[in-house]
């Protein structure tokens, strides 16, 4: 059984479970576990069984492909608060996770049994408007990231990606290496666009981490 803690946690971090009835309630809290992925631990892989609802509390997972060349293609990440669509998709559909899935940082998750999960759906009208609530969400910005990198310019891929990720310091912790993973690109290419933007003073490169000189002129897409 859960510690008291993680159920308080869990419940702080997604709300729509005060609104359970008692009995869903009750379901909920006798089956649903814990589990923590430190960085870099799998949360899944490609073609796997999907055996649980995810629902992330804290931490951070990134959903990515492999290309035929073993190039990583990122789909998307999931945040604390977040749900992962792909895990929703296979648990509504059937099948295999079509992509894999790896904790970024320590993460932790709550984690709802593929029974349960589909025992709250017929029964609880809260919890299912939660769930396809959250997965139309999560499809409309999916459609934006293909959309994105199918047709929007490598420079502004990674312009947003750098405002993204910057932490209150204007501080990009990320190589160039997991930049060019984020945005569908090669490190030699962003290594060349962040050398570029450093001479044009947009960036400061250090060892590890990338400064924001000048956000506005990122954000405004003054690249060149």
């Amino acid at each position: 059984m859960p510690e008291s803690h993680q159920i308080e946690r869990w419940i702080e971090r997604f709300p729509l479970i005060r609104n359970f009835s008692a009995s869903h309630l009750q379901i909920a809290r006798g089956t649903v576990h814990f589990p923590v992925l430190e960085a870099g631990a799998v949360a899944y892989e490609l073609d796997g069984a999907c055996a649980n609802y995810l629902m992330c509390i804290d931490g951070r997972t990134r959903v990515f492909r492999m290309s035929e060349g073993g190039r990583e293609v990122l789909i998307y990440k999931v945040g604390a608060g977040g749900t992962c669509v792909l895990t929703t998709q296979c648990l509504l559909a059937g099948g295999g996770f079509p992509a894999e899935s790896i904790a970024e940082e320590r993460t932790e998750l709550a984690a709802i049994p593929t029974d349960t999960f589909k025992q709250l759906m017929a029964e609880s009208s809260e919890f299912r408007a939660f769930v396809l609530d959250d997965y139309t969400r999560l499809m409309a910005s999916m459609f934006t990231l293909i959309e994105e990198v199918a047709f929007a310019p490598l420079e502004q891929r990674l312009a947003r990606r750098l405002l993204m990720e910057a932490d209150p310091d204007r501080l990009v912790h990320k190589t160039h290496q997991q930049l060019a993973s984020d945005v569908g690109s090669v490190r030699e290419v962003v290594s060349r666009i962040l050398a570029q933007w450093a001479e044009s003073g947009l960036v400061v490169l250090r060892r590890g981490q990338i400064e924001l000189a000048d956000r506005a002129a990122l954000a405004s897409n003054r690249l060149h």
